[in-house]
């Protein structure tokens, strides 16, 4: 189970990374739709009307959830979070994977905490591979023209 385990996240970030190569040159959410494994990231964003703010100066850095991340979520959230009358907390939920400023995997250390755009902290901890809260970075150092993309394997929630 672990061996493909390992092998899936070798092979997604392998396609991750080639998806993205050169895409410095575009800001945050066109990288995101480029690469094709954030549909439901990006479908979050749109309907959360962060669009314009993802596609602003910056510069942030995003901890991106996959599709598979998403997925991963009990069934009917994203669908719930999708509706209108939750766009409130799907905001929060997003923003809380936004830092501002472009911060690399070279910028983090151990037990780290970073304050995210919803006005919660992170912890980042680096021993044993790169997590943001329980999410592992399964591809960092994405650079866009607006600031960095780093995928994390899981959908991270603020404290509510």
């Amino acid at each position: 189970m672990f061996r493909r385990t390992f092998i899936a996240l070798t092979a997604a970030g392998a396609v991750a990374t080639s998806a993205f190569a050169m895409s410095h040159s575009k800001d945050i959410v066109d990288t995101a739709v480029e690469a094709g494994s954030f549909t439901t990231l990006v479908a979050a964003v749109q309907a959360a009307d962060l669009v314009d703010t993802l596609k602003s100066e910056g510069p942030f850095t995003v901890f991106a959830p996959t599709d598979e991340a998403f997925a991963a979520l009990p069934e009917g959230t994203v669908e719930n979070l999708l509706l209108p009358e939750n766009k409130d907390q799907l905001v929060a939920i997003l923003t809380y994977h936004v830092v501002p400023g472009k911060v690399m995997s070279g910028d983090l250390s151990n037990d780290m905490q970073a304050a995210t755009v919803q006005g919660g902290e992170v912890t980042i901890m680096t021993e044993g591979g790169v997590m943001v809260n329980d999410a592992n970075v399964v591809t960092a150092d994405i650079e866009t023209s607006n600031g960095v993309i780093h995928v994390i394997d899981k959908v991270i929630l603020p404290a509510m």
